[in-house]
């Protein structure tokens, strides 16, 4: 099968050089000349992309507002073109805002790193990962298969497949809040001087705080309502908290503790 993936960051050379190892005909594109280079001289594609002609699959592995610019390209009759953005309702009604020539599906690799660009890519990224697909009316089932079938051969565990909305909603708190927190987490002014104070809990809650600013404030405000919910939701939480600390109220800071540790206890009891 021959596959274009244009935009050659961590995500998206990192698919294209799964993709190759799987025996698939693998070319790359990007915006800027440096990676396509690297691409090749690591042996992530097999070569570079002028353009789309003879494609079976492109994945748009850009930033939304690019990839929803990069829907307008020419693209072969009956082509996939799948974008992997972390927002899915603002590329879906792009897409499907008037006939295509191409069949789009949106999806979305549940993987990556705290660094960016291609020097983090590996064709591991993805092994055992979660892989998001999203299904609406307009959605060619064909298509779906074929992605399905890719995604095995990029190594990924468990597919998904829901409506873009219900995509963006779960996003807002599997993602993109853990973001939000740890940014303002480490803006404690105690930060600086915490070496030797740390453990896992630091580790964890501060690994994510250093990713791309331009990506994310992207992708915050593409799906500004429903993160908004959950960060109005995580400070009334939070607001529990500080009432019952303030009040010196131990049986309600235990009861608040409970009710988290039954959630992660539902959580972990179906995965």
């Amino acid at each position: 099968m021959k596959i274009v993936v244009y935009g050659l960051g961590i995500i998206g050379a990192s698919l294209a050089a799964a993709l190759k190892k799987a025996g698939h005909l693998v070319l790359g594109k990007n915006r800027s000349r440096a990676p396509v280079a690297y691409a090749l001289e690591h042996g992530m594609i097999d070569g570079e992309a002028d353009g789309f002609e003879g494609a079976d699959v492109v994945f748009l592995a850009l930033p939304p507002r690019v990839a929803i610019a990069a829907l307008e390209e020419r693209f072969p009759q009956g082509c996939i073109v799948a974008d992997i953005c972390g927002v899915k309702q603002p590329l879906e009604e792009a897409a499907f805002s008037k006939p295509r020539a191409y069949r789009y599906v949106g999806t979305h690799p549940m993987a990556g790193k705290e660094t960016s660009g291609i020097r983090s890519a590996s064709e591991t990224l993805f092994c055992g990962a979660n892989l998001v697909l999203t299904r609406a009316p307009e959605t060619d089932e064909g298509a779906l298969c074929v992605l399905r079938a890719l995604a095995a051969d990029a190594g990924f565990g468990r597919i998904i497949e829901c409506t873009a909305a219900e995509h963006d909603r779960m996003i807002a708190l599997t993602s993109q809040l853990a973001h939000v927190v740890a940014n303002a987490y480490v803006t404690s002014p105690l930060t600086e001087r915490c070496v030797g104070f740390t453990g896992g809990s630091f580790q964890d809650m501060t690994r994510v705080a250093p990713v791309d600013e331009y990506v994310w404030a992207e992708l915050y405000c593409m799906n500004r309502t429903a993160l908004l919910n959950e960060i109005d939701r995580i400070s009334a939480r939070l607001k529990d908290f500080r009432t019952a600390l303030a009040a010196s109220d131990e049986e309600a800071l235990k009861a608040l503790q409970r009710e988290g540790k039954a959630c992660f206890a539902a959580f972990f009891q179906k995965n």
